[in-house]
């Protein structure tokens, strides 16, 4: 049954036509994903899906009563706000819902995604931890459509992990945009295309995607060959100097225009590779000393020494606050250490991207803004211009000479990009480079990294993109601790839960050999201490009560069946309870043994 549908929708702002005659249907279980370069509608498609925008034309059906929980890609608040009631909203207002277990669980949900101070007031937290309030409240309450727009940006993989087991649970259909391509592989059933101002949907997750469209290109590519022909014998006609008088000459000049038009949309549609120059590296080139630092007495690198080789392909992962922004400021030079040194080679040249791309000139028109930073690009066979390399990042040339203040922040993001890669850098740290970049924009990166003769060194939340780039990963742990692993991000998770295992068998281990030598230096003479006569006399109506909220629990998960967020909070409860029944059975097991021994002790004295 269709949730939702458009019929024929075409939405421009200004002269720029975003979405032309495009139709959609949304019906339950479906969990789509929507791609589409950055600027190509997908937040203006959401919020037309939403109803917080209207149609230049066409038609948006909802069905009756639908309930719909939206995530924007920046949204707003009241400063004044505490985080705890800026995540509830008007949701405690909904009838029938207890404020107590909504307030309960919002708090659950806020933690996961890494906020635990729910007192603070949206003013004081940064735009990354306001875009997790906002996600907590889409969450909290079930809806007929979940729609999220870029719901991974500033999460830490911990919690991107847990987003990604929610949403595989989600009853309801969901709409989202995201360039985690994890995600789309995992979650989605569905991917649908903004290309051209057309839409293309593809059933099925990305690997199915990846494949439809390759097919989807390939009959393209014969049809602008074609349409090439066509345009070449209707160039002939305008050139012999046909005057489009007549109905029939006025309908060929429209056709050749047509022609043109539909050549244009298909060239900037395709994907465009680039191969990467840099300058040429030293001997030396970033070392780390020993270096320690923090803020505000809190403790975020603690005596790290670390060496950037050449062709360093570096990941730096860790939980949200906890240092991995900070190590990258010190390695470009940006940011002293409070102890140590960071030694940088003579003939290194960084490009650092930093999280946000703010402070851009936004009168500054496009193709000047690159060109401040190189007239030209050489890639060792020939040289690029600014304007090609602006085409190669999808910016046509009918772009390149708007001023900034008409790019959305996608596409600023991808400009900033350009324009630190034009500066033919030979290390590159790239802090976040994931946030608001588009599938396509994110994949040329890739394919750059590829053939870059230089070191990279990436803060990162998308998993995609550290396998795809890393040779090694450091993770922060905690109080200032910085651990080395070798091979990308997957290769890491393997190695990190294979070293957790051994620590845990080898505390097992001590806790036995303890168990052991505390059995062997037990006195001769046995008896109950004071505590231990006590607890006998009690262990039995103990045990009871134990299995008796054990069944309560139960029943509890029985009816929790279909909310995933209680159904979890009460499994790690029962979890608990099962930990202190094995306990108390140990020590019924031991109380018992030991009653056994002092009785046989007082009957045969000699053999005590």
């Amino acid at each position: 049954m269709n949730l939702l549908f458009m019929d024929n929708v075409s939405r421009a702002y200004g002269e720029k036509l975003i979405l032309a005659n495009i139709s959609l249907s949304i019906k339950e279980g479906d969990k789509i994903g929507l791609l589409g370069i950055n600027g190509s509608g997908k937040s203006s498609l959401l919020k037309l899906a939403v109803g917080w925008d209207e149609p230049d034309q066409g038609s948006i059906i909802r069905r009756k009563g639908l309930q719909i929980n939206y995530l924007p890609q920046n949204p707003l608040f009241d400063p004044d706000v505490h985080i705890i009631d800026a995540a509830l909203g008007n949701i405690s207002e909904i009838d029938g819902q207890d404020p107590w277990n909504l307030e309960s669980e919002v708090q659950s949900i806020l933690t996961r995604l890494g906020i635990t101070d729910f007192n603070a007031r949206m003013g004081q937290i940064s735009g990354g931890q306001r875009k997790r309030v906002a996600l907590a409240s889409a969450l909290l309450c079930p809806a007929e459509l979940l729609i999220l727009d870029e719901p991974t940006n500033h999460l830490d993989n911990q919690a991107i992990d847990w987003l990604e087991k929610y949403l595989q649970k989600l009853k309801g259909a969901l709409l989202m945009v995201t360039h985690d391509r994890y995600f789309l592989e995992r979650v989605t059933n569905r991917i649908v295309e903004i290309a051209g101002s057309q839409l293309f949907s593809y059933p099925g997750n990305w690997s199915v995607y990846l494949e439809r469209k390759l097919e989807r290109q390939e009959s393209e590519a014969a049809s602008v060959s074609k349409k090439k022909s066509l345009l070449r014998k209707e160039l002939a006609w305008i050139q012999r100097g046909a005057r489009a008088r007549s109905t029939k000459q006025k309908a060929r000049t429209q056709r050749f225009e047509k022609l043109q038009e539909d050549l244009a949309s298909t060239k900037y549609r395709n994907k465009l590779e680039i191969s990467s120059a840099a300058s040429r590296l030293g001997k030396k080139i970033i070392v780390l000393h020993h270096i320690s630092h923090g803020f505000n007495g809190e403790k975020l690198i603690e005596d790290f020494s670390y060496i950037l080789s050449k062709n360093t392909r570096l990941g730096i992962v860790g939980p949200n606050g906890i240092g991995k922004s900070t190590l990258l400021h010190i390695m470009s030079g940006d940011l002293i250490p409070g102890k140590g040194t960071v030694e940088i080679g003579e003939t290194v040249k960084i490009g650092f991207f930093p999280q946000e791309s703010t402070g851009l000139p936004d009168e500054m028109r496009v193709i000047d803004y690159i060109r401040e930073a190189g007239e030209y690009l050489s890639t060792g066979k020939k040289l690029l211009s600014a304007s090609q390399m602006l085409e190669t990042f999808m910016f046509p040339p009918s772009s390149q000479w708007n001023t900034l203040q008409n790019l959305s922040g996608g596409e600023k993001r991808r400009l900033h990009l350009l324009r630190i890669l034009m500066s033919a850098p030979n290390v590159l740290l790239l802090d976040e480079p994931g946030n608001d970049l588009d599938v396509e924009t994110l994949s040329i990166l890739e394919d750059y990294l590829d053939d870059f003769p230089g070191v990279v060194a990436a803060v990162s939340h998308d998993r995609y993109f550290l396998d795809r780039i890393t040779e090694k990963i450091l993770s922060f742990t905690g109080d200032g601790k910085i651990e080395e692993y070798t091979g990308n991000y997957t290769d890491y998770l393997n190695q990190a839960a294979d070293k957790i295992a051994a620590q845990t068998s080898r505390r097992n281990e001590a806790s036995r050999k303890k168990k052991d030598i505390n059995e062997s230096l037990k006195p001769d003479r046995l008896k109950f201490s004071f505590k231990e006569q006590k607890e006998f006399a009690e262990i039995d109506d103990i045990i009871t009560a134990a299995e008796d909220d054990l069944k309560e629990i139960d029943t509890k998960i029985h009816q929790a069946a279909s909310d995933y967020i209680q159904l979890q909070e009460l499994t790690e409860v029962r979890q608990e309870l099962e930990e202190k029944l094995d306990y108390l059975l140990e020590r019924w097991t031991y109380l018992n043994e030991l009653a056994e021994k002092i009785e046989n002790q007082n009957k045969w004295p000699s053999q005590a």
